[in-house]
């Protein structure tokens, strides 16, 4: 999996480690050129962490850590290839309103 990972496979991920996580994930949807994919990206990213908020037994916390840290990567590797056919023109929705 990650073999520099601080925590073992058997570890439950410290709250420290979840806010990370979740941090990074938004950081990293900023990266996308899309509108729309960058608002789906962190809205898929807030629904994830609020489903699994009550999550209580340790193993399945360390699942869906686990899940989350691949989903990272994914992202990431997406925000890459986004970046390469970013479309030429900003979305209506990223234009400036101009006050009345």
């Amino acid at each position: 999996m990650y073999p520099n990972s601080a925590m073992s496979a058997s570890s439950t991920p410290s709250p420290a480690q979840i806010l990370s996580l979740f941090r990074s994930l938004l950081r990293v949807a900023r990266d996308f050129p899309d509108y729309n994919i960058r608002e789906y990206t962190k809205r898929r990213t807030i629904d994830a962490f609020r489903q699994n908020a009550s999550l209580s037994d340790p193993s399945s916390i360390s699942s869906a850590y686990s899940h989350g840290k691949s989903q990272l990567g994914v992202v990431k590797r997406q925000a890459v290839v986004y970046s390469l056919y970013a479309p030429p023109l900003r979305s209506v929705m990223e234009l400036q309103q101009v006050p009345f």
